[in-house]
Order: structure tokens, then C-alpha cells, then sequence
């Protein structure tokens, strides 16, 4: 029935077949069974310490089993946060859960409510980033947390940790960030930042300014929004803050960076989005946390894509992907997928493009995400126009203008309005007039936004459109006061571009 491995007294023994043991371990009584789980936990504690600090599962199962319910607990708590630690996001929601659900059935004590919150709490950081930011589990987490702290908050119990209800309130901005409601991420970014500031702590100040800047930037006010990344960037003190990584989901000095990226970008520097974004990689690669690094990744290959450096941009999404199914996270896996189909959309593979970006968006929205949609929208409409479908590609650019003006997700607004004239140019009939007016908007939303790169790309469109109908000059007197405003990346695609029409305007 058994074989044995090496020699004792170092020997390991194995049942023979699975079977077999299950056969075996079905033969016993509740009693006798609970009575020798709890002689392994006893030996395993006893007799090999290494294996109980490096393994508590293995251990916590025996107490579970032993119906040592409290011990069981606390071990199935230590091998979740353990697992949260080295980016097992799988393991770590499991272990969490139990660890909870062994809690659930203990008479309440103070101290048992207060590891009740700091798991609840926990529980969080590994749901977002396999569930998903604004998933029905992930949110349904988020509110049993807040639930708990009021409870004992009511009980004059508040946590010892106060990070732990700036974790919830953070959580809780997270999901109506992903889901997009700009007024609402508006409201809560600064009661957010309101409320640390009263408390005097500077990591929850500093990630109340990244609140405040992903909100102003996402709703269209960029310089508004890069100047709360500055603040939170000069409050950074990686010896203090890096370690409270795992706690907040992604380590705050990258996810600052990165997120700055996109606001150098669309204010008109180039070089500085550059310095960030690759700045972001090497210290997600320093920290060493998985999660740190999908965020990073998944984010920077949509700034890529913006430079229009496509390689790098398919290289990032390529190891994004591969951590994503390492760690089993079908979120970080769609954005990955989305971020490749506006690639191809972008590299002339309409047909792949298509459909890497309907099935991308329609997992995005199981998920309940549909922040970055007005980016992903008019790329796949650009491949139906590409593939002479042009109802569908109608279609997208119609779903994009309706979530960017129910969402308030404004900061793609204009590229959605010049890629509508670009497809309005495309079309069996070119409707001039209309493409026009949709280089128009663009044009002025992006002034109104201070988005320098926008308003250059809406007025090349215009520009080329004015050359074609012989209107030189007036295409030129557009496009060079704003290409004559840029100060750098002037090897980055679009200001290559623009330098080339400028040759043939001259």
C-alpha cells in the first residue's frame, strides 16, 4: 500500500495510489480522524519547525481538520498574506477566504475582529488583479471590509492600523475608476485627500495626490492632474514606502510614474513620458512583485502605442501576458490583449486587429471595466474601416463619443472625434464636410485640454485634408504654430510625421 523515498530516518512515505488513500482515510471515524490530524500538527510543530514557518497551509489544513478552528485561523491568515508577499494571487485569495471563514464561525472577541478586518482587508489586493478592479467579488470585498471597520468603529474597536481604511477607501475609488464614473472618482478623490490631510500621514497624502491626479487627468484637466503626480513623486521615500506594495495593490512609486507618462504625453512632452515610463519598468523590476509589474506593463505598452513605438509596445504586452497566465489573472490578460489588437489595428492587420479587440473589450466588460474604452473603441473602429465595415466601425466611434459623455472619460475625446473624420474620409462616399467638422472638435477639445499631442495629430488630419483640396497655405498657417510649440521627441512618430508634411506644405 505504501512506498517509501530515501532512507530513514530522513525517509518519506507515499501511498501507493490516491485511491488508495482516499479508501484509507474514508475508513475513519470523525473522532479518531480529528484526533490524528491534530498529532501531525502537533509533530510538524514539534519536529519540523522549518517546514510550519515556510508552509503554515500544510499545517493550518491539520488544525483545520483537528477542528482546532482559532489556530486554524490564524495559520490560514499567515499563509495568505505569505502567499500576497511573492505574488501568488491565487493561492492568497483561497487562503484568505479560509482563514475568514473559520472566523465567521467564532464567538466575536476584540481580537479576533481586529484579524477579521486586517484579512477582509487583505483579501482585496489579490481579488483586483484576478477578478478585476470593478468585479462583483472584487467590490462585494471591498464593502464587507467597510462594513467590518464600521462595526467596530460602533464597538469603539477601531483598527490599531489606520492604513487599513485608507486600503478600503482606496478600493472603493479603484472600482468606480475601473467601472468610470467622473464625478463620482472626482468626489471621492478628495474627500480621500481631505481626509489624509487631516491625518498628517505622508503615504496615504501621497496616494490621495495620485487619486487626485489619475481623476483630473482622466476627466480631461492633464496639467491639473500631473501636477498632483509631481506632489506625490516629491513625498516618495522608497526605504518607507515600497515595502506597503503588496498592502495597496501596486507599489505607489511606479504606478505614479507610469500614470505621468500619459500626462507628459498628452500635454506635449514626449522625452519626459519616455524618462517615466521607462523609469516605472526598472523600479517595477527592482521591487519584484507581479502585480507591480502587470500594472506597469499593461500601462506602458499604451503609452508605447501613443509614441508610436509599436515594438516596444508588443514587447511589453507579450510579458504581460505571460505573467498574467503565470498568475492567473484574466484581467491584466485582457488588457494585454486590447493593448495588441490597437497595435495591429495601428500596423496594418485590420482582420487580427478586429477580432484580438471585440473579444478584448467584451471580456473587459464581464469584468465590470470599461475605463480606457475611448482609447480601444476608435482602434477597432479604425479596423472596420480598414476591412470596408464601415456600419460597425460607425458603430464603435458612436459607442466611444456616448461612454466618453456618459462616463466623463474625456482625455481620448478628441482622438475620438479625428479618427471619426479620418474614417468619414475613408468611406465608399468621403464625406468632406463631415471629417471637417470632426477635425474641428478635435482640434478644439484638445486646445481646451492643453493636450498638445492631440491637437498636433488633429491638425495634421485638417492639414492633409486642406492640402488635398489646394489650400496650402492656410494648411501650413494651422500646422506650424503647434509643431514650432514642441520643445523635444521629435523622433517620436507623429512629430516625424508632422516635420515631413511641413516639407510638403513648403
Amino acid at each position: 500500500l505504501l512506498s517509501r523515498q530515501g532512507m530513514p530516518p530522513q525517509a518519506s512515505y507515499l501511498f501507493k495510489h490516491a485511491l488508495v488513500q482516499d479508501a484509507a482515510y474514508g475508513t475513519l471515524l470523525r473522532e479518531p480522524r480529528r484526533a490524528l490530524h491534530a498529532r501531525i500538527a502537533e509533530a510538524i510543530e514539534g519536529q519540523f519547525a522549518e517546514t510550519a514557518e515556510s508552509r503554515p497551509e500544510i499545517l493550518a489544513n491539520h488544525c483545520t481538520e483537528a477542528g482546532l478552528i482559532e489556530k486554524a485561523a490564524t495559520l490560514w491568515g499567515n499563509a495568505g498574506l505569505r502567499s500576497l508577499d511573492r505574488s501568488a494571487l491565487v493561492e492568497a485569495i483561497e487562503q484568505l477566504k479560509r482563514a475568514l471563514d473559520q472566523i465567521a464561525t467564532l464567538p466575536g472577541t476584540p481580537s479576533l475582529r481586529r484579524e477579521q478586518i486586517k484579512l477582509q482587508v487583505a483579501l482585496i489586493t489579490p481579488l483586483i488583479h484576478i477578478k478585476g478592479y470593478a468585479a462583483a467579488e472584487t467590490k462585494a470585498a471591498v464593502e464587507q471590509a467597510r462594513s467590518l471597520i464600521e462595526q467596530a468603529e460602533a464597538l469603539a474597536e477601531p483598527p490599531e492600523d489606520s492604513m487599513l481604511l485608507f486600503t478600503v477607501l482606496l478600493a472603493f475609488w479603484t472600482a468606480n475608476f475601473t467601472a468610470f464614473n467622473g464625478d463620482v472618482i472626482r468626489d471621492l478623490a478628495a474627500q480621500f485627500l481631505a481626509l489624509v490631510k487631516k491625518q498628517g500621514a505622508t503615504f496615504p497624502l501621497l496616494r490621495g495626490h495620485i487619486l487626485m491626479g489619475q481623476s483630473l487627468m482622466c476627466t480631461g484637466e492633464i496639467a491639473k492632474g500631473r501636477a498632483h503626480f509631481d506632489q506625490a513623486i516629491a513625498l516618495y521615500d522608497p526605504t518607507v514606502h515600497r515595502p506597503l506594495a503588496a498592502r495597496f495593490g501596486q507599489a505607489s512609486g511606479v504606478a505614479m510614474l507610469v500614470h505621468r507618462a500619459f500626462a507628459q504625453w498628452l500635454l506635449g512632452y514626449p522625452d519626459a513620458a519616455l524618462r517615466d515610463a521607462d523609469d516605472s519598468l526598472k523600479k517595477a523590476r527592482e521591487i519584484g512583485q507581479a502585480a507591480t509589474l502587470m500594472h506597469t506593463l499593461g500601462h506602458r505598452a499604451a503609452i508605447f502605442t501613443l509614441f508610436g513605438n509599436y515594438a516596444v509596445a508588443v514587447a511589453d504586452t507579450r510579458e504581460l501576458l505571460v505573467v498574467a497566465e503565470e498568475k492567473g489573472s484574466p484581467f491584466w490578460k485582457t488588457s494585454g490583449t486590447m493593448n495588441h489588437g490597437s497595435v495591429l489595428a495601428l500596423t496594418g492587420r485590420p482582420l487580427d486587429a478586429s477580432e484580438m479587440l471585440i473579444s478584448g473589450i467584451s471580456a473587459w466588460r464581464t469584468m465590470g471595466a470599461s475605463v480606457f474604452l475611448p482609447m480601444y473603441l476608435p482602434h477597432l473602429a479604425r479596423a472596420h474601416a480598414e476591412l470596408g465595415q464601415f456600419e460597425e466601425a460607425w458603430r464603435c466611434i458612436g459607442e466611444a463619443m456616448t461612454t466618453t459623455e456618459t462616463t466623463k472619460e474625456t482625455w481620448f475625446e478628441a482622438e475620438v472625434h479625428r479618427v471619426a473624420g479620418e474614417i468619414a474620409l475613408k468611406s465608399p462616399e468621403p464625406d468632406v464636410a463631415k471629417a471637417q467638422a470632426c477635425f474641428e472638435r478635435a482640434l478644439s477639445i484638445a486646445r481646451a485640454q492643453q493636450a498638445k499631442s492631440w491637437e498636433l495629430r488633429a491638425a495634421m488630419s485638417m492639414a492633409r485634408l486642406w492640402h488635398e483640396q489646394g489650400k496650402r497655405q492656410q494648411a501650413g498657417d494651422l500646422l506650424v504654430p503647434i509643431y514650432g510649440w514642441f520643445t523635444e521627441g521629435f523622433d517620436t512618430l507623429d512629430l516625424r510625421e508632422a516635420r515631413a508634411l511641413l516639407d510638403e506644405l513648403s
